[in-house]
């Protein structure tokens, strides 16, 4: 009996301290989680640049380091380029799109003054001073402000540098780091476990490159698109599309409404134009970029999807419902790992009626096509 009640001590002990580690961690995670997030993007920009440097290295022949060298100057010259050049000149823009602001929210005020009923003129006309009273604001910035705007602007300049380090060491320790990783487990184990952190990182790869592809597609066409239109700032309303692509479902919209919003300060023809050329680029990207470039990323339902995109904001603002989809992918694709796939599940008759070839409830399109019909 003594003996049992050792073990027994024993036992809640080590329970005790499994879960004070636990919690723990997780204390740490969400204390430190902007760094979590900026080491998860710099995960994925590596994962993307894998397998160009594995490429490299089959056509030419050298060795890992030199290939890695290449395909990241390659991709540092682009982020140089971009902050460099499109940037600035986006910055630019700006204060030339904001010169006709006033002059929009005047002829706003004098159609919203003639609507009926007067409470309605009266709620247009208050949201109109509210949008106006930011840029009328004359008098210097204070200390104060200028250091706040300073801080924001050396904080984002050091995110962007720490994560370009960080995917540079991603690429040339990733070997290194995985084998430190795998040690810990049983022998036994770890031709799984690489098989799996293999697979989650090829198909985050993959939606990374596509993301960055789908961005690089969309900021150029709505570019040239805006420009021939003659729409105010092309360049910065280019980039806030192609930033936007990056989330999904509802980042084409985001990426649309200030192009609405300036096209309207110009004629409502240009308006209309607006809305019908960034309706055919995206019925462009929906019909033929995205199948494309997307065929290999992770597929999730758009179920999923959203609800990864309300928690990933609720969480950690636009960066983390930027980072929401592809970490509850990198989750299913384990899950994935752990079902039965030998015995698929039967679709409830009571459901929507089954297609040939379509998913079933375990999200592989794959086991459709083994399981049996419903009787």
């Amino acid at each position: 009996m003594r003996a049992e009640a050792v073990s027994w001590v024993a036992r809640g002990a080590g329970l005790a301290m499994g879960v004070g580690a636990v919690l723990l961690v997780a204390g740490l995670f969400v204390a430190a989680r902007d760094v979590v997030l900026l080491v998860f993007i710099a995960v994925l920009l590596g994962a993307a640049l894998e397998p160009l440097v594995g490429r490299i290295r089959a056509r030419t022949g050298i060795s890992r380091g030199p290939a890695i060298l290449i395909v990241y100057a390659v991709f540092l010259a682009l982020v140089v380029g971009i902050a460099v050049f499109v940037v600035p000149a986006a910055l630019v823009q700006i204060s030339a799109a904001l010169q006709r602001l006033p002059a929009f929210l005047d002829q706003a005020r004098t159609w919203s003054s003639n609507l009926r009923p007067e409470a309605l003129a009266q709620g247009l006309g208050a949201l109109l001073d509210a949008a106006e009273a930011p840029f009328t604001k004359t008098a210097p910035p204070d200390a104060k402000s200028v250091v706040d705007v300073s801080i924001v602007v050396g904080s984002a300049a050091a995110a962007v540098v720490t994560l370009l380090f960080l995917v540079f060491f991603w690429l040339t320790e990733r070997p290194r780091l995985q084998r430190y990783a795998l040690a810990f487990l049983p022998p036994d184990r770890r031709a799984g476990i690489r098989d799996a952190w293999n697979e989650v990182e090829s198909k985050l790869g993959s939606w990374a490159r596509g993301e960055l592809i789908l961005m690089a597609s969309i900021g150029a066409a709505t570019a040239v698109a805006y420009s021939v239109i003659g729409l105010p700032a092309p360049l910065l309303l280019a980039l806030i599309a192609a930033l936007a692509e990056v989330i999904p479902i509802v980042g084409p919209f985001i990426g649309a409404v200030p192009a609405v919003l300036i096209a309207t300060t110009v004629s409502p023809q240009t308006t209309l134009i607006t809305m019908g050329v960034y309706l055919v680029l995206q019925i462009i990207e929906g019909n033929v970029l995205v199948p494309a470039v997307m065929r290999n990323s992770v597929g999730l339902s758009p179920f999923l999807v959203l609800l990864s995109l309300l928690i990933g904001s609720a969480a950690g603002g636009i960066l983390g419902a930027v980072v929401s989809v592809p970490i509850v992918a990198a989750i299913t694709v384990v899950l994935h790992r752990f079902q039965d796939r030998e015995t698929p599940v039967r679709v409830d008759p009571a459901g929507a009626e089954e297609a040939d070839g379509a998913a079933d409830e375990s999200g592989d399109p794959g086991a459709a096509r083994t399981a049996p019909r419903p009787v």
